[in-house]
């Protein structure tokens, strides 16, 4: 069994569930800090000078054994979503024969929502037991980049820079970055390893925001509430419906923006509903926000002072920070092919933290940990993806050595 391997079976048994809810405080939830101190420990024991916060970020620093042209850095997120469930990860191994994979408790990967699956028969693969996420997103990140360190440390004939390790909380909710101490971590840039496929290099993201709509409605008996009742989920479901059915997520692909309701809760008297929205291009995201406000608007002017909105930047494209220094996409290109892995260099339908870091002077490109369908219960690894990934990070190592 890989170290690779070992690493992630035991952090996705660790829960580490992020929550919106409680985004004040970091990190948003205790059990993150189980994992944490692990990955602080683990460092340390490998004799890798290492540091953990009071919000759960953790850093590891490996000295330079060879002279380099930079410090070069990976980082992976130690929180997984809450939503499908998030707790009591039960990983499964099994040996891929071809076709579709009964997972367990209602979930099956099927090469009809997958056709990668077909690549991986002969593979040991990763899933969960069905009734949870798997987590590979990103505890796949986190596992590889401590094999990754495990090999350098214990094979000193290889020759390196400074490697700069980070781990961190809350990504999953957009505040991952937020509390990145740039300056301790002390590399000239860095590679989130927080992508799906083996293969996909990206250094383009969304830009992204998120709002909320909380509705005041008024509750009458309904045998006498014609013209006096203002029920809160009607309209909550009238708002909805003003966002453009055919801009959603499940209706745009590649660089097409969207607005996603992504959570309703309420009753006649009261109903919140959060949202966001994401687009590549800064005009077309400026454009959606003002939709939104309009919406907004207009619902505030049918029901006064009914209606609070509120509207918030999460994180920008990054592409405009790192296309001035491509170099550092092109060496993780060269170290995918060197692998036998054709790079494929697409934009991210989503934010990583890197997102936030690179406009915090830290560049930071996206690479495929090697997962499939992350946030679902049909989430899966293929275990010589995870094994190909620790060998490309290496060669990116190497390509910064003179």
């Amino acid at each position: 069994m890989s170290d690779v391997l070992e690493n992630f079976l035991r952090y996705v048994k660790i829960d580490t569930p992020s929550d919106e809810n409680n985004a004040a405080v970091t990190p948003s939830t205790a059990c993150q800090m189980d994992l944490a101190k692990l990955l602080f420990e683990e460092l340390k024991a490998l004799g890798i000078e290492a540091n953990m916060t009071e919000h759960g970020y953790v850093y590891g620093k490996i000295k330079a054994n060879a002279q380099a042209g930079a410090k070069v850095g990976f980082i992976a997120h130690i929180d997984v979503v809450s939503e499908p469930k998030g707790y009591g990860v039960v990983p499964k191994i099994i040996k891929y024969t071809g076709g579709d994979i009964v997972v367990g408790n209602g979930a099956t990967i099927t090469e009809a929502d997958c056709p990668a699956l077909k690549n991986y028969a002969g593979m040991d693969i990763v899933t969960s037991d069905g009734s949870t996420i798997l987590g590979a997103d990103d505890k796949a990140g986190v596992a590889e980049i401590m094999a990754m360190a495990q090999y350098v440390v214990t094979h000193p004939e290889f020759r390196h820079g400074d490697i700069g390790i980070a781990f961190t909380p809350d990504e999953e909710i957009g505040h991952g970055a937020e509390l990145f101490d740039v300056k301790e971590f002390g590399c000239d840039f860095a590679y989130t390893i927080d992508g799906e496929e083996i293969g996909e290099l990206s250094y383009e993201t969304f830009n992204g925001a998120a709002f909320t709509f909380e509705i005041e409605g008024k509750n009458i008996h309904p045998g006498a509430a014609k013209g006096k009742m203002i029920n809160a989920v009607v309209v909550a479901n009238d708002i909805i419906a003003s966002f453009p059915a055919d801009e959603r997520p499940e209706t745009t692909e590649g660089r097409e923006g969207y607005y996603f309701i992504n959570d309703i809760k309420g009753n006649v008297e009261s109903c919140a509903i959060s949202g966001i929205i994401r687009d590549h291009d800064s005009a077309k995201f400026a454009a959606r926000k003002a939709f939104a406000q309009s919406v907004a608007d207009k619902f505030s002017a049918a029901y006064p002072g009914r209606i609070k909105f509120a509207l918030r930047d999460q994180y920008y494209n990054c592409a405009m920070v790192i296309e001035p220094k491509m170099h550092i996409v092109d060496a993780a290109a060269e170290a995918m092919r060197a692998e036998g892995v054709e790079p494929r260099i697409e934009p991210t339908r989503g934010g990583t933290d890197g997102s936030s870091l690179s406009f915090k002077g830290l560049p930071c490109p996206n690479i495929a940990t090697g997962g499939h369908n992350a946030h679902g219960r049909n989430e899966f690894i293929p275990v010589p993806c995870m094994e190909k990934t620790v060998s490309i990070l290496l060669g990116i190592l190497s390509r910064f050595v003179k």
